[in-house]
């Protein structure tokens, strides 16, 4: 299996392709992330890649596995990753009918 790309070689990949110092990069991605910190309340979307969403939860009955006992679950918010279905198709190959 092969290893995942650290952030020094994303940036170093990105400033080979598009012609940037290795430093300019790596402050592009980090832009792109603190912008999608901001804006991930409303959804915030990379085109082809996915997009990142604020769900509500609802609250719900839950058991504990240890004891069996029945808990209740509050309702939180959580950020989900919703991936475009450009990258699945590029990943996982398209479907066949």
């Amino acid at each position: 299996m092969a290893k995942q790309m650290t952030k020094s070689a994303i940036a170093d990949h990105v400033a080979k392709a598009h012609g940037l110092t290795k430093k300019a990069a790596v402050a592009v991605l980090e832009t792109v992330v603190q912008l999608a910190y901001k804006e991930s309340k409303n959804g915030f979307t990379i085109p082809g890649l996915g997009k990142l969403v604020l769900v509500n939860r609802k609250a719900r009955m839950g058991r504990n596995p240890q004891t069996g006992e029945a808990i209740k679950i509050p309702a939180k918010k959580v950020l989900k990753f919703r991936v475009a279905k450009a990258a699945k198709d590029s990943v996982l190959g398209a479907k066949k009918k």
